[in-house]
């Protein structure tokens, strides 16, 4: 089924050979391409180092932020070429990003932190999403007059999301959600994320670490290594891909699980990169 969408649906977001450079030497990303369709959770997956970061600065418009540049290729997004667009741009065309580590304003309130978010919309919307928001994380509205600097990690996470729905964005890309985050926690913001595609059908673009449990609520991912797409397929596949769960998630091919010690030190034979 995912397969025949992705054959005639018309995508999102769609990447074609994209090529990063940082400060005119330094290669982060090579002919990457991959595509979103409307409606689905795809996950942007690959050990740190692996270019995912980078992708997602690139299709919101903030490469030049850190010297980076996009040196060939094509970005294009509800139909309309962004590969040359100002970050503000983007934004008010729909697409809207969650930033590795929340990046939020740590002296300001929760609500205040969302009405930034929200700067481009009328007094009457604002107040309609921020009500939005709050039922989606109900543990915010109780802490909505709290400096946001002293929220726990998972609900800080939670204010970054929300922040970024206050634009009622078209597709929302999440940078690392899980990052620093308990495994209580992360099993919380996931619920989340998914409800978020489930209930309000919207479309999201997901990079993260964790495989395990992105390949659980995505619909179809794409594995980077080195710069570059090595493996891509209907998350149901790659979760049963014997090479991705035990490189991945850490499950060894006799079913045994691997400890993080034997997956950091055993030697990286992925069949695709031969």
């Amino acid at each position: 089924m995912i397969d025949s969408q992705r054959k005639f649906a018309s995508p999102l977001l769609a990447v074609h050979n994209l090529k990063v450079v940082y400060d005119g030497a330094i290669e982060a990303l090579r002919d990457v391409s991959f595509q979103v369709l409307p409606g689905q959770v795809v996950a942007l997956l690959g050990a740190n180092g692996a270019g995912k970061s980078s992708v997602l600065k690139a299709v919101s418009g903030i490469l030049d932020s850190e010297e980076g540049e996009i040196e060939k290729g094509e970005i294009s997004f509800d139909g309309a070429s962004i590969e040359r667009m100002a970050a503000d741009r983007i934004v008010g065309m729909g697409l809207t990003q969650v930033p590795e580590g929340r990046q939020l304003f740590a002296s300001m309130t929760v609500e205040e932190n969302l009405i930034v978010g929200g700067h481009r919309r009328t007094k009457s919307s604002l107040n309609e999403r921020r009500e939005y928001v709050y039922s989606l994380f109900p543990r915010l509205a109780d802490r909505r007059n709290q400096l946001s600097g002293y929220l726990s990690g998972g609900e800080q996470q939670m204010v970054a999301i929300g922040r970024a729905l206050m634009n009622d964005p078209k597709l929302l890309a999440l940078d690392e959600p899980s990052l620093g985050l308990a495994p209580l926690m992360v099993k919380e913001i996931f619920s989340h994320i998914h409800r978020l595609s489930q209930d309000a059908n919207l479309t999201i673009l997901l990079v993260e670490q964790n495989a395990a449990k992105a390949l659980a609520i995505a619909d179809y991912a794409y594995i980077m290594e080195n710069g570059r797409v090595m493996l891509e397929g209907p998350a149901s596949d790659l979760q049963q891909n014997s090479d991705v769960r035990e490189f991945y998630l850490g499950v060894r091919r006799s079913g045994e699980v691997h400890s993080m010690r034997d997956i950091k030190h055993y030697k990286r034979r992925k069949r695709w990169l031969s």
